[in-house]
């Protein structure tokens, strides 16, 4: 592997990102299948600590309807708060370690496992509070008709890069982000919406064959989920690692003219 000296293409990217996945497959995996194997536990755990509340009958009185209806959304908040603070806690620090990986394996051509974690530990402050500031402005955009929220995740999708790599703090790493990706938003989306069709493609395929296991042991398809997400959530990282780069590489100025 080498590190980019020009802006590569989409192609390029994707193309550098699974030559060096697979080239390093249980350095990259193994960190994910963790974070994975945790999450999908805590998942279980909290949806069998907060069951959904049983529907009741369609001829229900109206205030029974309503005192399930009210118990449902509050349950399905808890559950969705809950979640979403076992995977912000989790994978952040994975995504770090594997982005130290990946930056390590382009610059040196060699990466260690161990001292990627030793280096990650002390950024996860910044690591942790840029996502969380990130994911609060994401979901606002969500409320403001969805663009907004795309438009905040290309913007600060460079934020861990930056972190870990250029070691910026967590206001740095924002401004950072948004100046790399500037003059290519378009480019940044198309590669953001291409990893991310291939992570929701596998969600969906595992998440259709286990549920029949839901009938048996609910909730199980959870913990399933995150184990086989594991086998290519590293694609994300490494794709956005290699993104980074190539934007580094743009702001290069051009050697000068040889003299006549």
């Amino acid at each position: 592997m080498e590190k980019p000296s020009r802006e590569l293409s989409i192609g390029e990217i994707l193309s550098l990102t699974l030559n060096l996945y697979l080239s390093k497959f249980l350095q990259f995996f193994l960190p994910f299948l963790i974070a994975g194997t945790i999450t999908g536990l805590s998942t279980y755990a909290i949806m069998s600590s907060f069951p959904l509340p049983k529907q009741p009958i369609a001829t229900a009185p109206f205030e029974e309807l309503f005192e399930w209806l009210v118990a449902l959304l509050t349950t399905a908040i808890t559950i969705g708060v809950l979640s979403a603070l076992v995977t912000w806690i989790v994978t952040t620090p994975t995504t770090g370690i594997v982005t130290k990986c990946a930056s390590d394996q382009i610059e040196k051509g060699t990466s260690n496992l161990g001292a990627s974690i030793n280096f990650t530990i002390p950024k996860l402050p910044s690591l942790l509070i840029a996502q969380f500031i990130t994911g609060i402005l994401t979901a606002i955009g969500l409320l403001l008709f969805f663009i907004p929220s795309i438009i905040i995740a290309i913007m600060f999708s460079l934020i861990i890069p930056a972190i870990i790599i250029e070691q910026k703090g967590v206001f740095e790493s924002l401004g950072r982000s948004r100046r790399l990706v500037s003059n290519r938003w378009l480019k940044t989306f198309a590669l953001l919406l291409i990893v991310g069709t291939i992570l929701g493609t596998v969600i969906g395929i595992v998440n259709l064959l286990t549920l029949p296991l839901n009938t048996t042991y609910p909730n199980i398809s959870f913990l399933i989920i995150n184990i086989a997400f594991s086998f290519v959530a590293p694609i994300s990282p490494i794709a956005i690692t290699y993104l980074y780069y190539a934007m580094v590489a743009r702001e290069i100025p051009p050697p000068p003219p040889p003299p006549f």
